[in-house]
């Protein structure tokens, strides 16, 4: 079975320090990040430029899948603010490695300009290109919910598995309910990205378990795609991996092969080789 990452971050410099928990290290290299890759068995990642600590982040994406095609594609990114960024959207999947767009959207400006609706050029522009998006919609779900609706062809991602980003335990799942509604919208996916820093228990993070398989259970195997975030992980790279594929008794078989690497690829457009 082929094990593909659906978020990691690679940097070259920084302006800032990483956000939240990842790693505060001046840099983490593709190299880096294949060797951690080759001892946790994981075959190939997808990578979200950080730029918001590092403004090269996208261009070091694209040299990375360029230089690696068989273990790399990257979710790129530009100014979301700047409507004139629209000109770069039909030749987007061009540059090496491109498979679509990614804004966490996590500070209080970005999310201004989100419920301000000067963002809204993106998501019929992107439709258009048949570029898929990737947001942490669950920290603004009613308007994800919104430019889902109103684009049915745009494929969109929810990151990390769209719970609330600073809670732990069950707090972080307080807006399970709001979530789970999303997965009637047939072009809304979710990445179980990051699910072990949701918890405060040692592996095998079990008061995860159950709610983890509510989700699956809404959105199913096509649509819930395995990932780390692998920086800010509390566990090891192998225990990321085998939390999913040793730990969660109700993935199996082929589901188990979608969630692991399969459902994001046909997602997103990745011809990757099984």
């Amino acid at each position: 079975m082929k094990i593909i990452d659906a978020q990691v971050h690679i940097w070259g410099r920084t302006i800032k320090p990483p956000t939240g928990a990842h790693r505060k290290v001046a840099k983490f290299t593709a190299e880096e990040l294949l060797q951690e890759m080759d001892e946790a068995g994981v075959d190939a990642a997808l990578i979200h430029p950080p730029a918001s600590w590092d403004p090269d982040s996208n261009a070091l994406a694209i040299e990375a899948a360029k230089k690696y095609p068989d273990r790399f594609a990257v979710m790129g990114q530009f100014p979301p603010q700047d409507p004139a960024n629209a000109s770069l959207m039909p030749a987007w999947r061009q540059q090496p490695g491109m498979k679509g767009l990614r804004w966490a959207l996590l500070y209080p400006d970005e999310q201004r300009l989100l419920h301000e609706g000067k963002l809204d050029w993106i998501w019929p522009a992107a439709e258009k290109a048949g570029l898929p998006v990737a947001m942490m919609g669950g920290l603004f779900m009613p308007r994800f919910r919104r430019i889902a609706e109103t684009h049915p062809a745009l494929r969109l991602i929810i990151d990390h598995c769209g719970l609330l980003r600073l809670e732990k335990d069950e707090a972080a799942f307080g807006n399970l309910a709001e979530l789970l509604s999303l997965a009637s919208l047939p072009n809304v996916a979710i990445k179980a990205t990051g699910a072990p820093g949701y918890s405060t228990q040692p592996y095998p993070f079990r008061n995860l378990h159950d709610r983890l398989r509510r989700i699956f259970d809404a959105f199913g195997p096509d649509r819930f795609f395995w990932g780390t975030d692998i920086t800010r992980m509390p566990c090891s790279y192998r225990q990321c991996v085998t939390f999913f594929t040793e730990e969660l008794p109700w993935l199996k078989g082929s589901d188990l092969e979608k969630v692991m690497g399969r459902g994001l690829c046909r997602w997103i457009g990745w011809d990757y080789k099984f």
